[in-house]
């Protein structure tokens, strides 16, 4: 099992390379993050598997993990490619920063595997895909989520 996942990992993260190095320009805009995907879908599997995380926090894991693995999503990767994982991507990050919140960054930080810091990375991804949250309706009200979740 750990060996299928781990190939699914190297697989994915190898055409995402390849992808990235074929975009030039406009194509450019989110090639920057895409390359995160695989990482993101690390630890969220990952974490997942961690004994110490409760199963209300694994419970938001697994809904992170279904956006990843479900056909249809907002922007379908059956349909746009790569490109399609970008919703993807500001799904994992905002499950990934609610549990950071809920349980700490070192908690969470042992699950990455990244090249680049964990936060920093979850810096770069937000300031990339603000601009697309800021054009879907539902932002106001998920913003009122993630208020009240750091509120306690």
């Amino acid at each position: 099992m750990m060996q299928n996942y781990m190939d699914f990992y190297d697989k994915l993260r190898a055409k995402l390379v390849a992808f990235t190095k074929k975009k030039n320009g406009k194509d450019r805009k989110f090639v920057s993050i895409l390359l995160f995907v695989p990482d993101l879908f690390h630890l969220l599997v990952s974490a997942m598997l961690d004994k110490d995380i409760a199963g209300k926090d694994k419970a938001l894991i697994g809904a992170g993990l279904a956006y990843f693995m479900l056909p249809l999503d907002f922007l379908p990767e059956g349909l746009l490619g790569f490109g399609g994982f970008v919703d993807d991507i500001i799904v994992a990050t905002f499950v990934i920063n609610t549990l950071i919140n809920r349980l700490g960054a070192s908690a969470i930080e042992k699950h990455w595997s990244g090249d680049e810091g964990l936060l920093h990375v979850l810096q770069k991804i937000t300031a990339k895909t603000e601009k697309i949250t800021e054009k879907v309706p539902a932002k106001n009200m998920l913003a009122r989520y993630i208020t009240d979740e750091q509120k306690g």
